[in-house]
């Protein structure tokens, strides 16, 4: 059970407006990850429900009310659906860190942090330009419209599914899309908090719809003739998946995919400060996040420097339970993880780098998905932990001969999600910043800023969200030319 809130109905359904009984009695244990105890167990969807879920978003969008609502009654609800996340601020931080290892300490914050994205998007009601007036090349009057793209398929992941339902269905709300939502069997309960918070402020029937689901029934939904859109966050491997099914049907799609992320740090910059810097960036979500700067490369004289000193900075780090106040990194979110992370080690170490930090479990801790801060030397850029992500608190040190050879190294891979570079010289950072393929680029840290936009380049992803350009996905574009000026278009 839930520590601090109970979800109402984690047997059922939330479909067109209401808690419907799965048709099977099919469930996921969703495990604490400290603890490795059952945390709260929720139905699993089968096809059936599958089914249900995207009849209730289909007639919701072709005949209810939510896209012929103006923009402004759209976002007064979702000013509501803000009010109610800050009244949940203990049941999410509960949930996040008991089902992805996050500490205390960052998840308190999660609900306002997911109250600012519904405010930002309610806001665009009245700021973004929904229709646009032109005249035609041959002089006509005419409009350019910005409508929704229809019944959208979310698929959220089990690290932060709080924030990534957040931006999702906030942006296709207030474009006037209806939402199928589906949860993470590992992480569904800030899922479930977002369908009782849509009952509670009364969002029309069919416009979010919510259910968990494992790979085979999400594939279902993915292929469903009935869902304009699908916007999936998670791996490469299964974003290449979603792609080619919905190219089969030139469905539209947005991905947000992994990452393999370098940190450049060139020569004039400070060792201490680019080590201390990495080092509080490693353990945030105990690596589990898909722009963490994991390959950091740095010119050749300067490599074992760097090494000691990251070395010495790990050895700081205090890993423990998420809950207490005193813990710098909590456990992964599950044991599958956790062997996914502990095989990669294994391998870079049969690869030749040095392991120079961590690499086993913490000796203190018997139970619960912990592994330490892990740091190897004298990494080949072409060995299987400089080219796969790991998904956990790994890091890769790089030696380069020179500036441009450490650019070639930070774009030799198949990801482009984040880069940051390390220099007291901002020209020199935008200079190279500029050259690195990458959706964003920090100076002098690990940064990102999805109120501006977050994705990323090659297969990293499709499209951004966050922001405007987070919005657009969600939208059609229609031109309109007229013979006589309609008083729209005057």
């Amino acid at each position: 059970m839930l520590r601090s809130h109970s979800l109402q109905n984690p047997h059922a359904f939330f479909i067109d407006g209401e808690w419907v009984a799965p048709c099977s009695s099919a469930t996921f244990d969703v495990l604490d990850s400290a603890t490795e105890e059952v945390f709260v167990t929720v139905a699993e969807a089968q096809e059936a429900d599958a089914l249900r879920a995207v009849a209730a978003a289909r007639h919701a969008f072709d005949h209810g009310p939510w896209p012929r609502m103006s923009h402004q009654e759209r976002g007064s609800l979702l000013a509501k659906i803000a009010e109610s996340w800050e009244r949940r601020k203990e049941a999410l931080a509960d949930s996040w860190s008991a089902e992805s290892g996050v500490l205390s300490a960052m998840s308190i914050h999660a609900a306002k942090s997911n109250a600012d994205v519904f405010r930002y998007h309610a806001r665009l009601a009245d700021s973004f330009a929904w229709q646009e007036r032109h005249v035609s090349s041959t002089g006509l009057p005419a409009l350019l419209v910005r409508e929704p793209v229809g019944v959208v398929l979310a698929i959220v992941p089990w690290n932060a599914p709080h924030s990534l339902l957040s931006y999702k269905c906030a942006a296709a709300l207030i474009a006037g899309c209806t939402v199928i939502l589906k949860a993470s069997p590992e992480a569904p309960s800030s899922i479930y908090m977002f369908a009782e918070i849509c009952e509670e402020i009364g969002l029309p029937p069919g416009v979010v719809n919510v259910l968990t689901a494992d790979r085979a029934v999400s594939e279902l939904l993915v292929r469903n003739p009935g869902v304009d859109k699908v916007s999936f966050t998670g791996s490469t491997a299964a974003g290449r998946r979603i792609a080619s099914l919905c190219g089969e049907r030139i469905a539209r799609v947005t991905l947000e995919l992994g990452g393999k992320s370098p940190a450049v740090i060139l020569d004039d910059y400070d060792i201490g400060e680019a080590a201390s810097s990495l080092a509080k960036s490693a353990p945030l979500m105990t690596g589990q996040v898909c722009s963490s700067l994991t390959r950091i490369i740095v010119p050749e004289q300067r490599h074992d420097d760097l090494v000691d000193a990251l070395a010495a900075n790990f050895a700081k780090i205090r890993v423990g339970d998420p809950s207490d106040p005193d813990s710098d990194m909590g456990p992964l979110a599950m044991a599958r993880q956790r062997d996914r992370v502990e095989s990669l080690i294994e391998q870079g170490k049969a690869e030749g780098a040095r392991l120079a930090a961590g690499g086993g479990r913490p000796a203190h801790l018997n139970r619960g998905y912990y592994v330490e801060p892990t740091l190897f030397a004298n990494v080949d850029n072409g060995s299987a932990i400089a080219r796969e992500e790991i998904f956990g608190p790994v890091l890769s040190v790089i030696p380069a001969a020179s500036e441009e050879q450490a650019i070639a190294i930070a774009n030799d891979t198949i990801y482009g999600l984040n880069a940051s570079v390390f220099t007291h010289d901002p020209e020199r950072a935008y200079a190279v910043g500029r050259q690195l393929r990458a959706g964003t680029v920090g100076h002098n840290a690990f940064r990102g800023d999805f109120s501006i936009a977050f994705g990323g380049f090659k297969q990293s992803g499709l499209g951004r969200e966050g922001g405007i350009e987070g919005l657009q996905p969600y939208l059609e574009a229609k031109t309109m030319i007229f013979e006589r000026a309609p008083a729209a278009a005057q």
